[in-house]
């Protein structure tokens, strides 16, 4: 299977014309796929189906396949203690251009919709129970023992990476290798998460990183409302405030908030002033 599109030039599938991909996963799941519920992102659609589950098709560059694959959503059936759907089948192909693989993986329904885009403008207002199903959640990945390397953006997470990323945007003398490397969504933003019931889904990415990047993800998408900073800070203080989740907040505000970030983003003011005081008190350690 082909997309129409020019040689060397980036796929994406809110543009791209996409029924024969629908088509070929219904002949492979054996379901029929709700058009009128079709959800088109950038390199992945979703659709709910005829037997009331959910499926997500993802189209991944072969170079942003690495040697453990790309089955994160089936792997992740194996994890317990965590609020995300039921994983039920799954398929993938080669792309006939030979430059991309497919991927359609078959879940339960969500409980309810997003909470909204991956960075939030207004505070949510979430429930008591929501949070406390986050932060049992959270907890329960971090315990549990995988193989996998968390590929955040799809680029696996490393040590050299995290170096490279802090010193490029906030230079200092203070050492920036990580202790404790524990199973993280590595995707975790608001986009990914439902209310009023809490669920947690798109695991295509989950595998060991360093303690803390799920939760300085979360905060690093809530600042542009500070109540909601401060509420995700305050949720996860064992995390962040580690010397790990500290070099993660480092790590994330990195991706933008440095020299060439937007002037309008309101989240650039409070990630370099919490940026600031981190390298402070990691040189003073």
């Amino acid at each position: 299977m082909t997309l129409s599109v020019s040689a060397g030039r980036p796929v994406d599938l809110r543009v791209t014309p996409v029924d024969e991909v629908l088509d070929r996963v219904e002949r492979s799941l054996q379901v029929c796929l709700d058009r009128e519920t079709v959800v088109r992102k950038r390199r992945s659609l979703g659709a709910n189906t005829d037997r009331d589950t959910w499926v997500r098709i993802e189209r991944r560059a072969l170079e942003k396949i690495s040697t453990q694959g790309w089955n994160g959503t089936e792997c992740a059936a194996r994890l317990v203690g965590i609020g995300k759907p039921s994983w039920c089948a799954g398929v993938a192909w080669r792309d006939e251009s030979g430059t991309a693989m497919w991927r359609a993986d078959e879940t339960s329904r969500l409980p309810g919709a997003p909470v909204g885009t991956s960075v939030l403008a207004i505070d949510p207002n979430l429930p008591e129970a929501w949070w406390l199903a986050l932060n049992a959640s959270l907890d329960a990945l971090a315990i549990q023992r995988t193989t996998r390397v968390a590929t955040p953006d799809t680029e696996t997470i490393t040590q050299a990476g995290v170096t490279e990323a802090i010193q490029a945007v906030f230079p200092g003398t203070f050492d920036t290798t990580i202790t404790q490397w524990v199973p993280a969504h590595a995707d975790l933003n608001w986009a990914n998460m439902t209310s009023p019931k809490f669920c947690l889904f798109d695991w295509e990415d989950w595998g060991n990183a360093p303690r803390g990047l799920d939760s300085a993800s979360l905060w690093g998408s809530s600042l542009a409302v500070p109540v909601l900073a401060d509420r995700v800070r305050r949720e996860r203080l064992h995390d962040l405030e580690s010397r790990d989740g500290k070099l993660m907040t480092l790590f994330v505000c990195s991706k933008f908030a440095g020299p060439d970030a937007h002037p309008e983003d309101p989240r650039v003011g409070p990630a370099r002033y919490e940026a600031a005081r981190i390298v402070e008190e990691l040189q003073a350690s």
